[in-house]
């Protein structure tokens, strides 16, 4: 069993960057963009509407304030301010959640963020800290072994683990950097093929040609990417003829 979650919702006023009404169509979960890297209220609303029509499950992808960066700059935000602004993300998406007779059901950190919590335990902190503000009981989705699930365990919040096919891994397990050669798998064969291995095994090829473990509950497909909406068709397809159930974690 595994669910297949999608970044979503990340346009802002005219600007569209994915197609978030086909995705919804595939996957079980969405992260919707919560306005601070990108998204505004009326995507929000749209996309909360949306999902709640297809029964998908509406996550908070909360980032740092960085709408001209998409959120993938490091940014060093002090922990009580970090907190707040994740707190107040989750808030905005619940109130457009609740109006789509849905609610918020889990949080994703998104780009810079994200990256920095596998490792940086103040800032993990910090968005445990916002979570708790906003509900405690909120699922979090993170990598596996991270300092964010961590933290997250220990606040007794239930930890998600995730997984990326169209990412490369490091022999350590954590996510080559975006500006490294290879960060990004293009090849919709190879990314197809490392989903069933991930979501059957919870195995998966390093950058460096090793089989490491990874394990996880939910599967990323992002959608930002070319061809996207018709990869995931093809991910949920291949998944779903070799006997994995795919199903929503939250």
């Amino acid at each position: 069993m595994i669910d297949l979650n999608a970044d979503l919702g990340e346009g802002f006023g005219r600007w569209e960057l994915t197609d978030d009404e086909r995705l919804l169509s595939v996957v079980t979960s969405a992260n919707v963009a919560c306005g601070f890297h990108a998204g505004d209220a009326v995507t929000m609303r749209r996309v909360c509407e949306l999902a709640a029509e297809r029964g998908v499950t509406i996550g908070a992808q909360v980032a740092y304030h960085d709408l001209a960066g998409f959120g993938r700059r490091a940014m060093d935000v002090p922990p009580a301010e970090l907190a707040a602004e994740v707190a107040y993300q989750i808030g905005a998406l619940e109130v457009f959640a609740r109006a789509a007779g849905a609610r918020v059901a889990y949080v994703k950190p998104h780009g810079a963020l994200y990256n920095r919590v596998v490792h940086d335990e103040e800032q993990a902190t910090a968005v445990i800290d916002g979570v708790l503000l906003a509900d405690p009981a909120l699922p979090v989705l993170g990598l596996p072994g991270s300092r964010l699930l961590e933290v997250a365990g220990k606040a007794g919040l239930p930890a998600v683990t995730e997984a990326f096919a169209d990412r490369a891994y490091t022999e350590e397990g954590t996510l080559v950097p975006r500006g490294q050669d290879g960060a990004v798998i293009s090849d919709p064969d190879v990314v197809v093929e490392r989903s069933l291995g991930l979501a059957r095994l919870g195995e998966v090829d390093s950058l460096a040609g090793t089989r490491i473990e990874v394990r996880a509950r939910s599967l990323c497909l992002h959608g930002d990417t070319p061809g996207a909406v018709e990869l995931a068709r093809r991910v949920r397809r291949r998944l779903e003829e070799s006997g994995v159930r795919v199903e929503a974690f939250a």
